[in-house]
């Protein structure tokens, strides 16, 4: 991360809710295909996030605390803010003079764009306006949110027309489809299920082309990192949600890759 600050655009997507078995079990279903092509060696990394909720897990996210590698550590970060005695900062490392990356990369230079999705990026309260209020500019509608069948597209038309002609860009997108409710994916369903959630997924998949074309029109190469920040239960152990200590809640799915300009 360190050698990609500055001649790099990001774009951070929080995938929100997303379950790992159900992200793995679309791909190999041939259900995301254009993350597939993304995805490096075409696989979901399995990682441990650092909070059970979007609030939480978001904070940790912007503090430098991204999804853990399930596999023993300690284990490099991307980013991170700067305090003695981290055990997580190697040589790659970019790490910042501040509280938060997003006040970080907007002290290195970068112009920071939030597009929210869920209840906790809405700013129609205290609390929602907090994870926007970090960024230089912040957009959220109700069609952004869980409610909305085509609350994705809603957020890329918004992202087309906020997108600044230059300079460095850290684009943060909360996608809200796979939150409940969901059944909304699945003709005929009744109630949402994990069959309906990855449905929400295929949906998302079929516009990232749209997302990637976005934040590469501008002729600079973007990193991308992906995840989610929880998964949610859909009755196993009699859970139902997610603010549980539940394995489907803890174990989430992550990738990292480089776009290029002209790819989308």
């Amino acid at each position: 991360m360190k050698s990609l600050i500055g001649s790099h655009d990001l774009l951070f997507v929080t995938l929100d809710t997303l379950r790992y078995d159900v992200a793995v079990g679309q791909l190999a279903a041939g259900r995301t295909p254009n993350l597939a092509r993304v995805l490096p060696g075409g696989v979901w990394q399995r990682r441990h996030t650092p909070a059970s909720f979007t609030y939480a897990a978001h904070h940790a996210f912007f503090g430098g605390f991204l999804p853990t590698p399930v596999t023993p550590g300690p284990h490099e970060r991307p980013f991170a803010a700067r305090f003695p005695g981290s055990t997580t900062v190697g040589e790659d490392t970019w790490e910042f003079d501040a509280a938060d990356v997003v006040t970080g990369l907007r002290t290195a230079g970068y112009h920071t764009v939030c597009i929210g999705g869920v209840g906790f990026f809405a700013m129609t309260s205290a609390q929602g306006g907090v994870l926007p209020g970090l960024f230089d500019e912040a957009h959220w509608t109700r069609d952004f949110g869980v409610t909305n069948p085509a609350c994705f597209e809603a957020q890329l038309d918004r992202l087309k027309t906020v997108l600044p002609a230059d300079g460095p860009l850290f684009t943060f997108v909360n996608v809200a489809a796979m939150h409940q409710p969901n059944r909304h994916y699945l003709p005929g369903a009744a109630q949402d299920t994990v069959a309906s959630h990855g449905a929400a997924l295929a949906y998302v998949d079929r516009h990232l082309p749209v997302l990637f074309g976005l934040v590469t029109s501008r002729g600079r190469p973007c990193h991308v990192i992906m995840c989610s920040d929880h998964g949610t239960a859909y009755g196993e152990d009699g859970h139902t949600g997610h603010r549980i200590a539940h394995e489907v809640v803890w174990t989430v799915p992550y990738a990292e890759f480089t776009l290029e300009p002209g790819e989308w």
